[in-house]
């Protein structure tokens, strides 16, 4: 367990309110000051036939050999959000090597628990299955995700269910699993909104991903805020404990002076300096490809 300190140099006063305000106009300007050299995208592949159901990918430049493949899943209370808000996600892992997808996936109101993770779970299929035709290695697949998208990949890592209805193996079809602020455990709901997306009273420890924790899955790289006020840092200490607990792998960073939106905004290019996110993401994955 570690706490990093982040110095604040005077450049972030200039780009701190990008992060502060959120949303699609952020997102907007971000991307647009990404580089746009070491990649090229294709965009919307369907993996289902529902409006939600497609993907972006994103691919380096010049792969000399089959590169790990990281599927990543954005936040957004599983009532909001899109793929294409993510341009500086697919950058910043594509420029480190690795091929990048980044699906939609149906939200509420128009669906609620489980289905958001069906759909996690079929483009994650998907991707397994189209992995070597995109210079990709389907067996150094990772699954990542911020907030609501980290409950997702962590459901999909951790609850066998949501790989096998697809055909999948969680044990041995994932290298790994990252999650930025994600919520894991997070009972009792108090939002009249999200009990409505997770059901009733009585179903609710379903829906949490600490309650599957076996021991078995796949290295964890759990990273989260201390100043995050959206999506408790407890709940990354909580899960995190419970791995060790089983005897399974899980590594946890605490970023000082970092809220919920900021920790994600730190992947993009121009953010880069606020924390060195994506470098600790990328020894993750390097160091379990030996």
């Amino acid at each position: 367990m570690s706490v990093l300190k982040m110095e604040r140099p005077w450049r972030a006063l200039a780009l701190l309110p990008l992060m502060l305000i959120g949303g699609c106009s952020a997102a907007g300007v971000v991307n647009a000051l990404v580089p746009r050299g070491s990649f090229t995208v294709e965009k919307s592949e369907p993996y289902g036939d529902q409006p939600h159901q497609t993907l972006d990918v994103y691919l380096p430049r010049d792969l000399e050999k089959p590169a790990p493949v990281v599927v990543f899943f954005y936040g957004g209370e599983w009532q909001s959000g899109s793929k294409d808000m993510y341009l500086f996600v697919g950058q910043a892992l594509a420029k480190r090597g690795y091929i990048v997808v980044i699906p939609d996936y149906r939200i509420y109101p128009e669906v609620r628990f489980p289905t958001f993770l069906e759909d996690s779970a079929r483009a994650v299929k998907w991707t397994v299955d189209r992995a070597a035709a995109l210079g990709g290695d389907p067996q150094r697949l990772y699954l990542m995700g911020h907030s609501a998208g980290a409950y997702n990949a962590a459901m999909l890592a951790l609850d066998k269910q949501w790989l096998q209805n697809v055909g999948l193996d969680y044990r041995t079809t994932l290298r790994g699993t990252i999650g930025l602020a994600g919520p894991y455990d997070f009972l009792p709901l108090t939002s009249p909104t999200l009990k409505t997306i997770f059901g009733p009273e009585d179903q609710l420890a379903r829906t949490q991903p600490i309650n599957f924790v076996d021991g078995k899955a796949a290295p964890m790289l759990l990273l989260t805020g201390e100043n995050d006020d959206t999506v408790e840092p407890a709940n990354t200490t909580r899960l995190a404990g419970r791995i060790r607990e089983h005897g399974g792998s899980v590594r946890v960073l605490y970023y000082s002076n970092m809220s919920h939106v900021k920790l994600v905004g730190t992947l993009a290019a121009p953010l880069q300096f606020l924390a060195p996110t994506i470098d600790t993401i990328a020894t993750f994955i390097d160091s379990s490809e030996r």
